[in-house]
């Protein structure tokens, strides 16, 4: 949890808070390709990319 808090005093102190949606799109693809990898819908994922 340390680096969330790293990562938003980052975004806090510099101004940065563009980078915010940045990271979240970067999560939830992060999420769709681990769990989606080995399940039923990974057919339907490979489609999108």
């Amino acid at each position: 949890m340390d680096i969330l808090s790293d990562v938003w005093n980052f975004m806090k102190d510099r101004k940065k808070f563009w980078l915010s949606p940045v990271i979240v799109v970067l999560l939830l693809l992060g999420i769709l390709i681990v769990f989606g990898g080995g399940s039923a819908i990974a057919p339907f994922i490979y489609t999108l990319f």
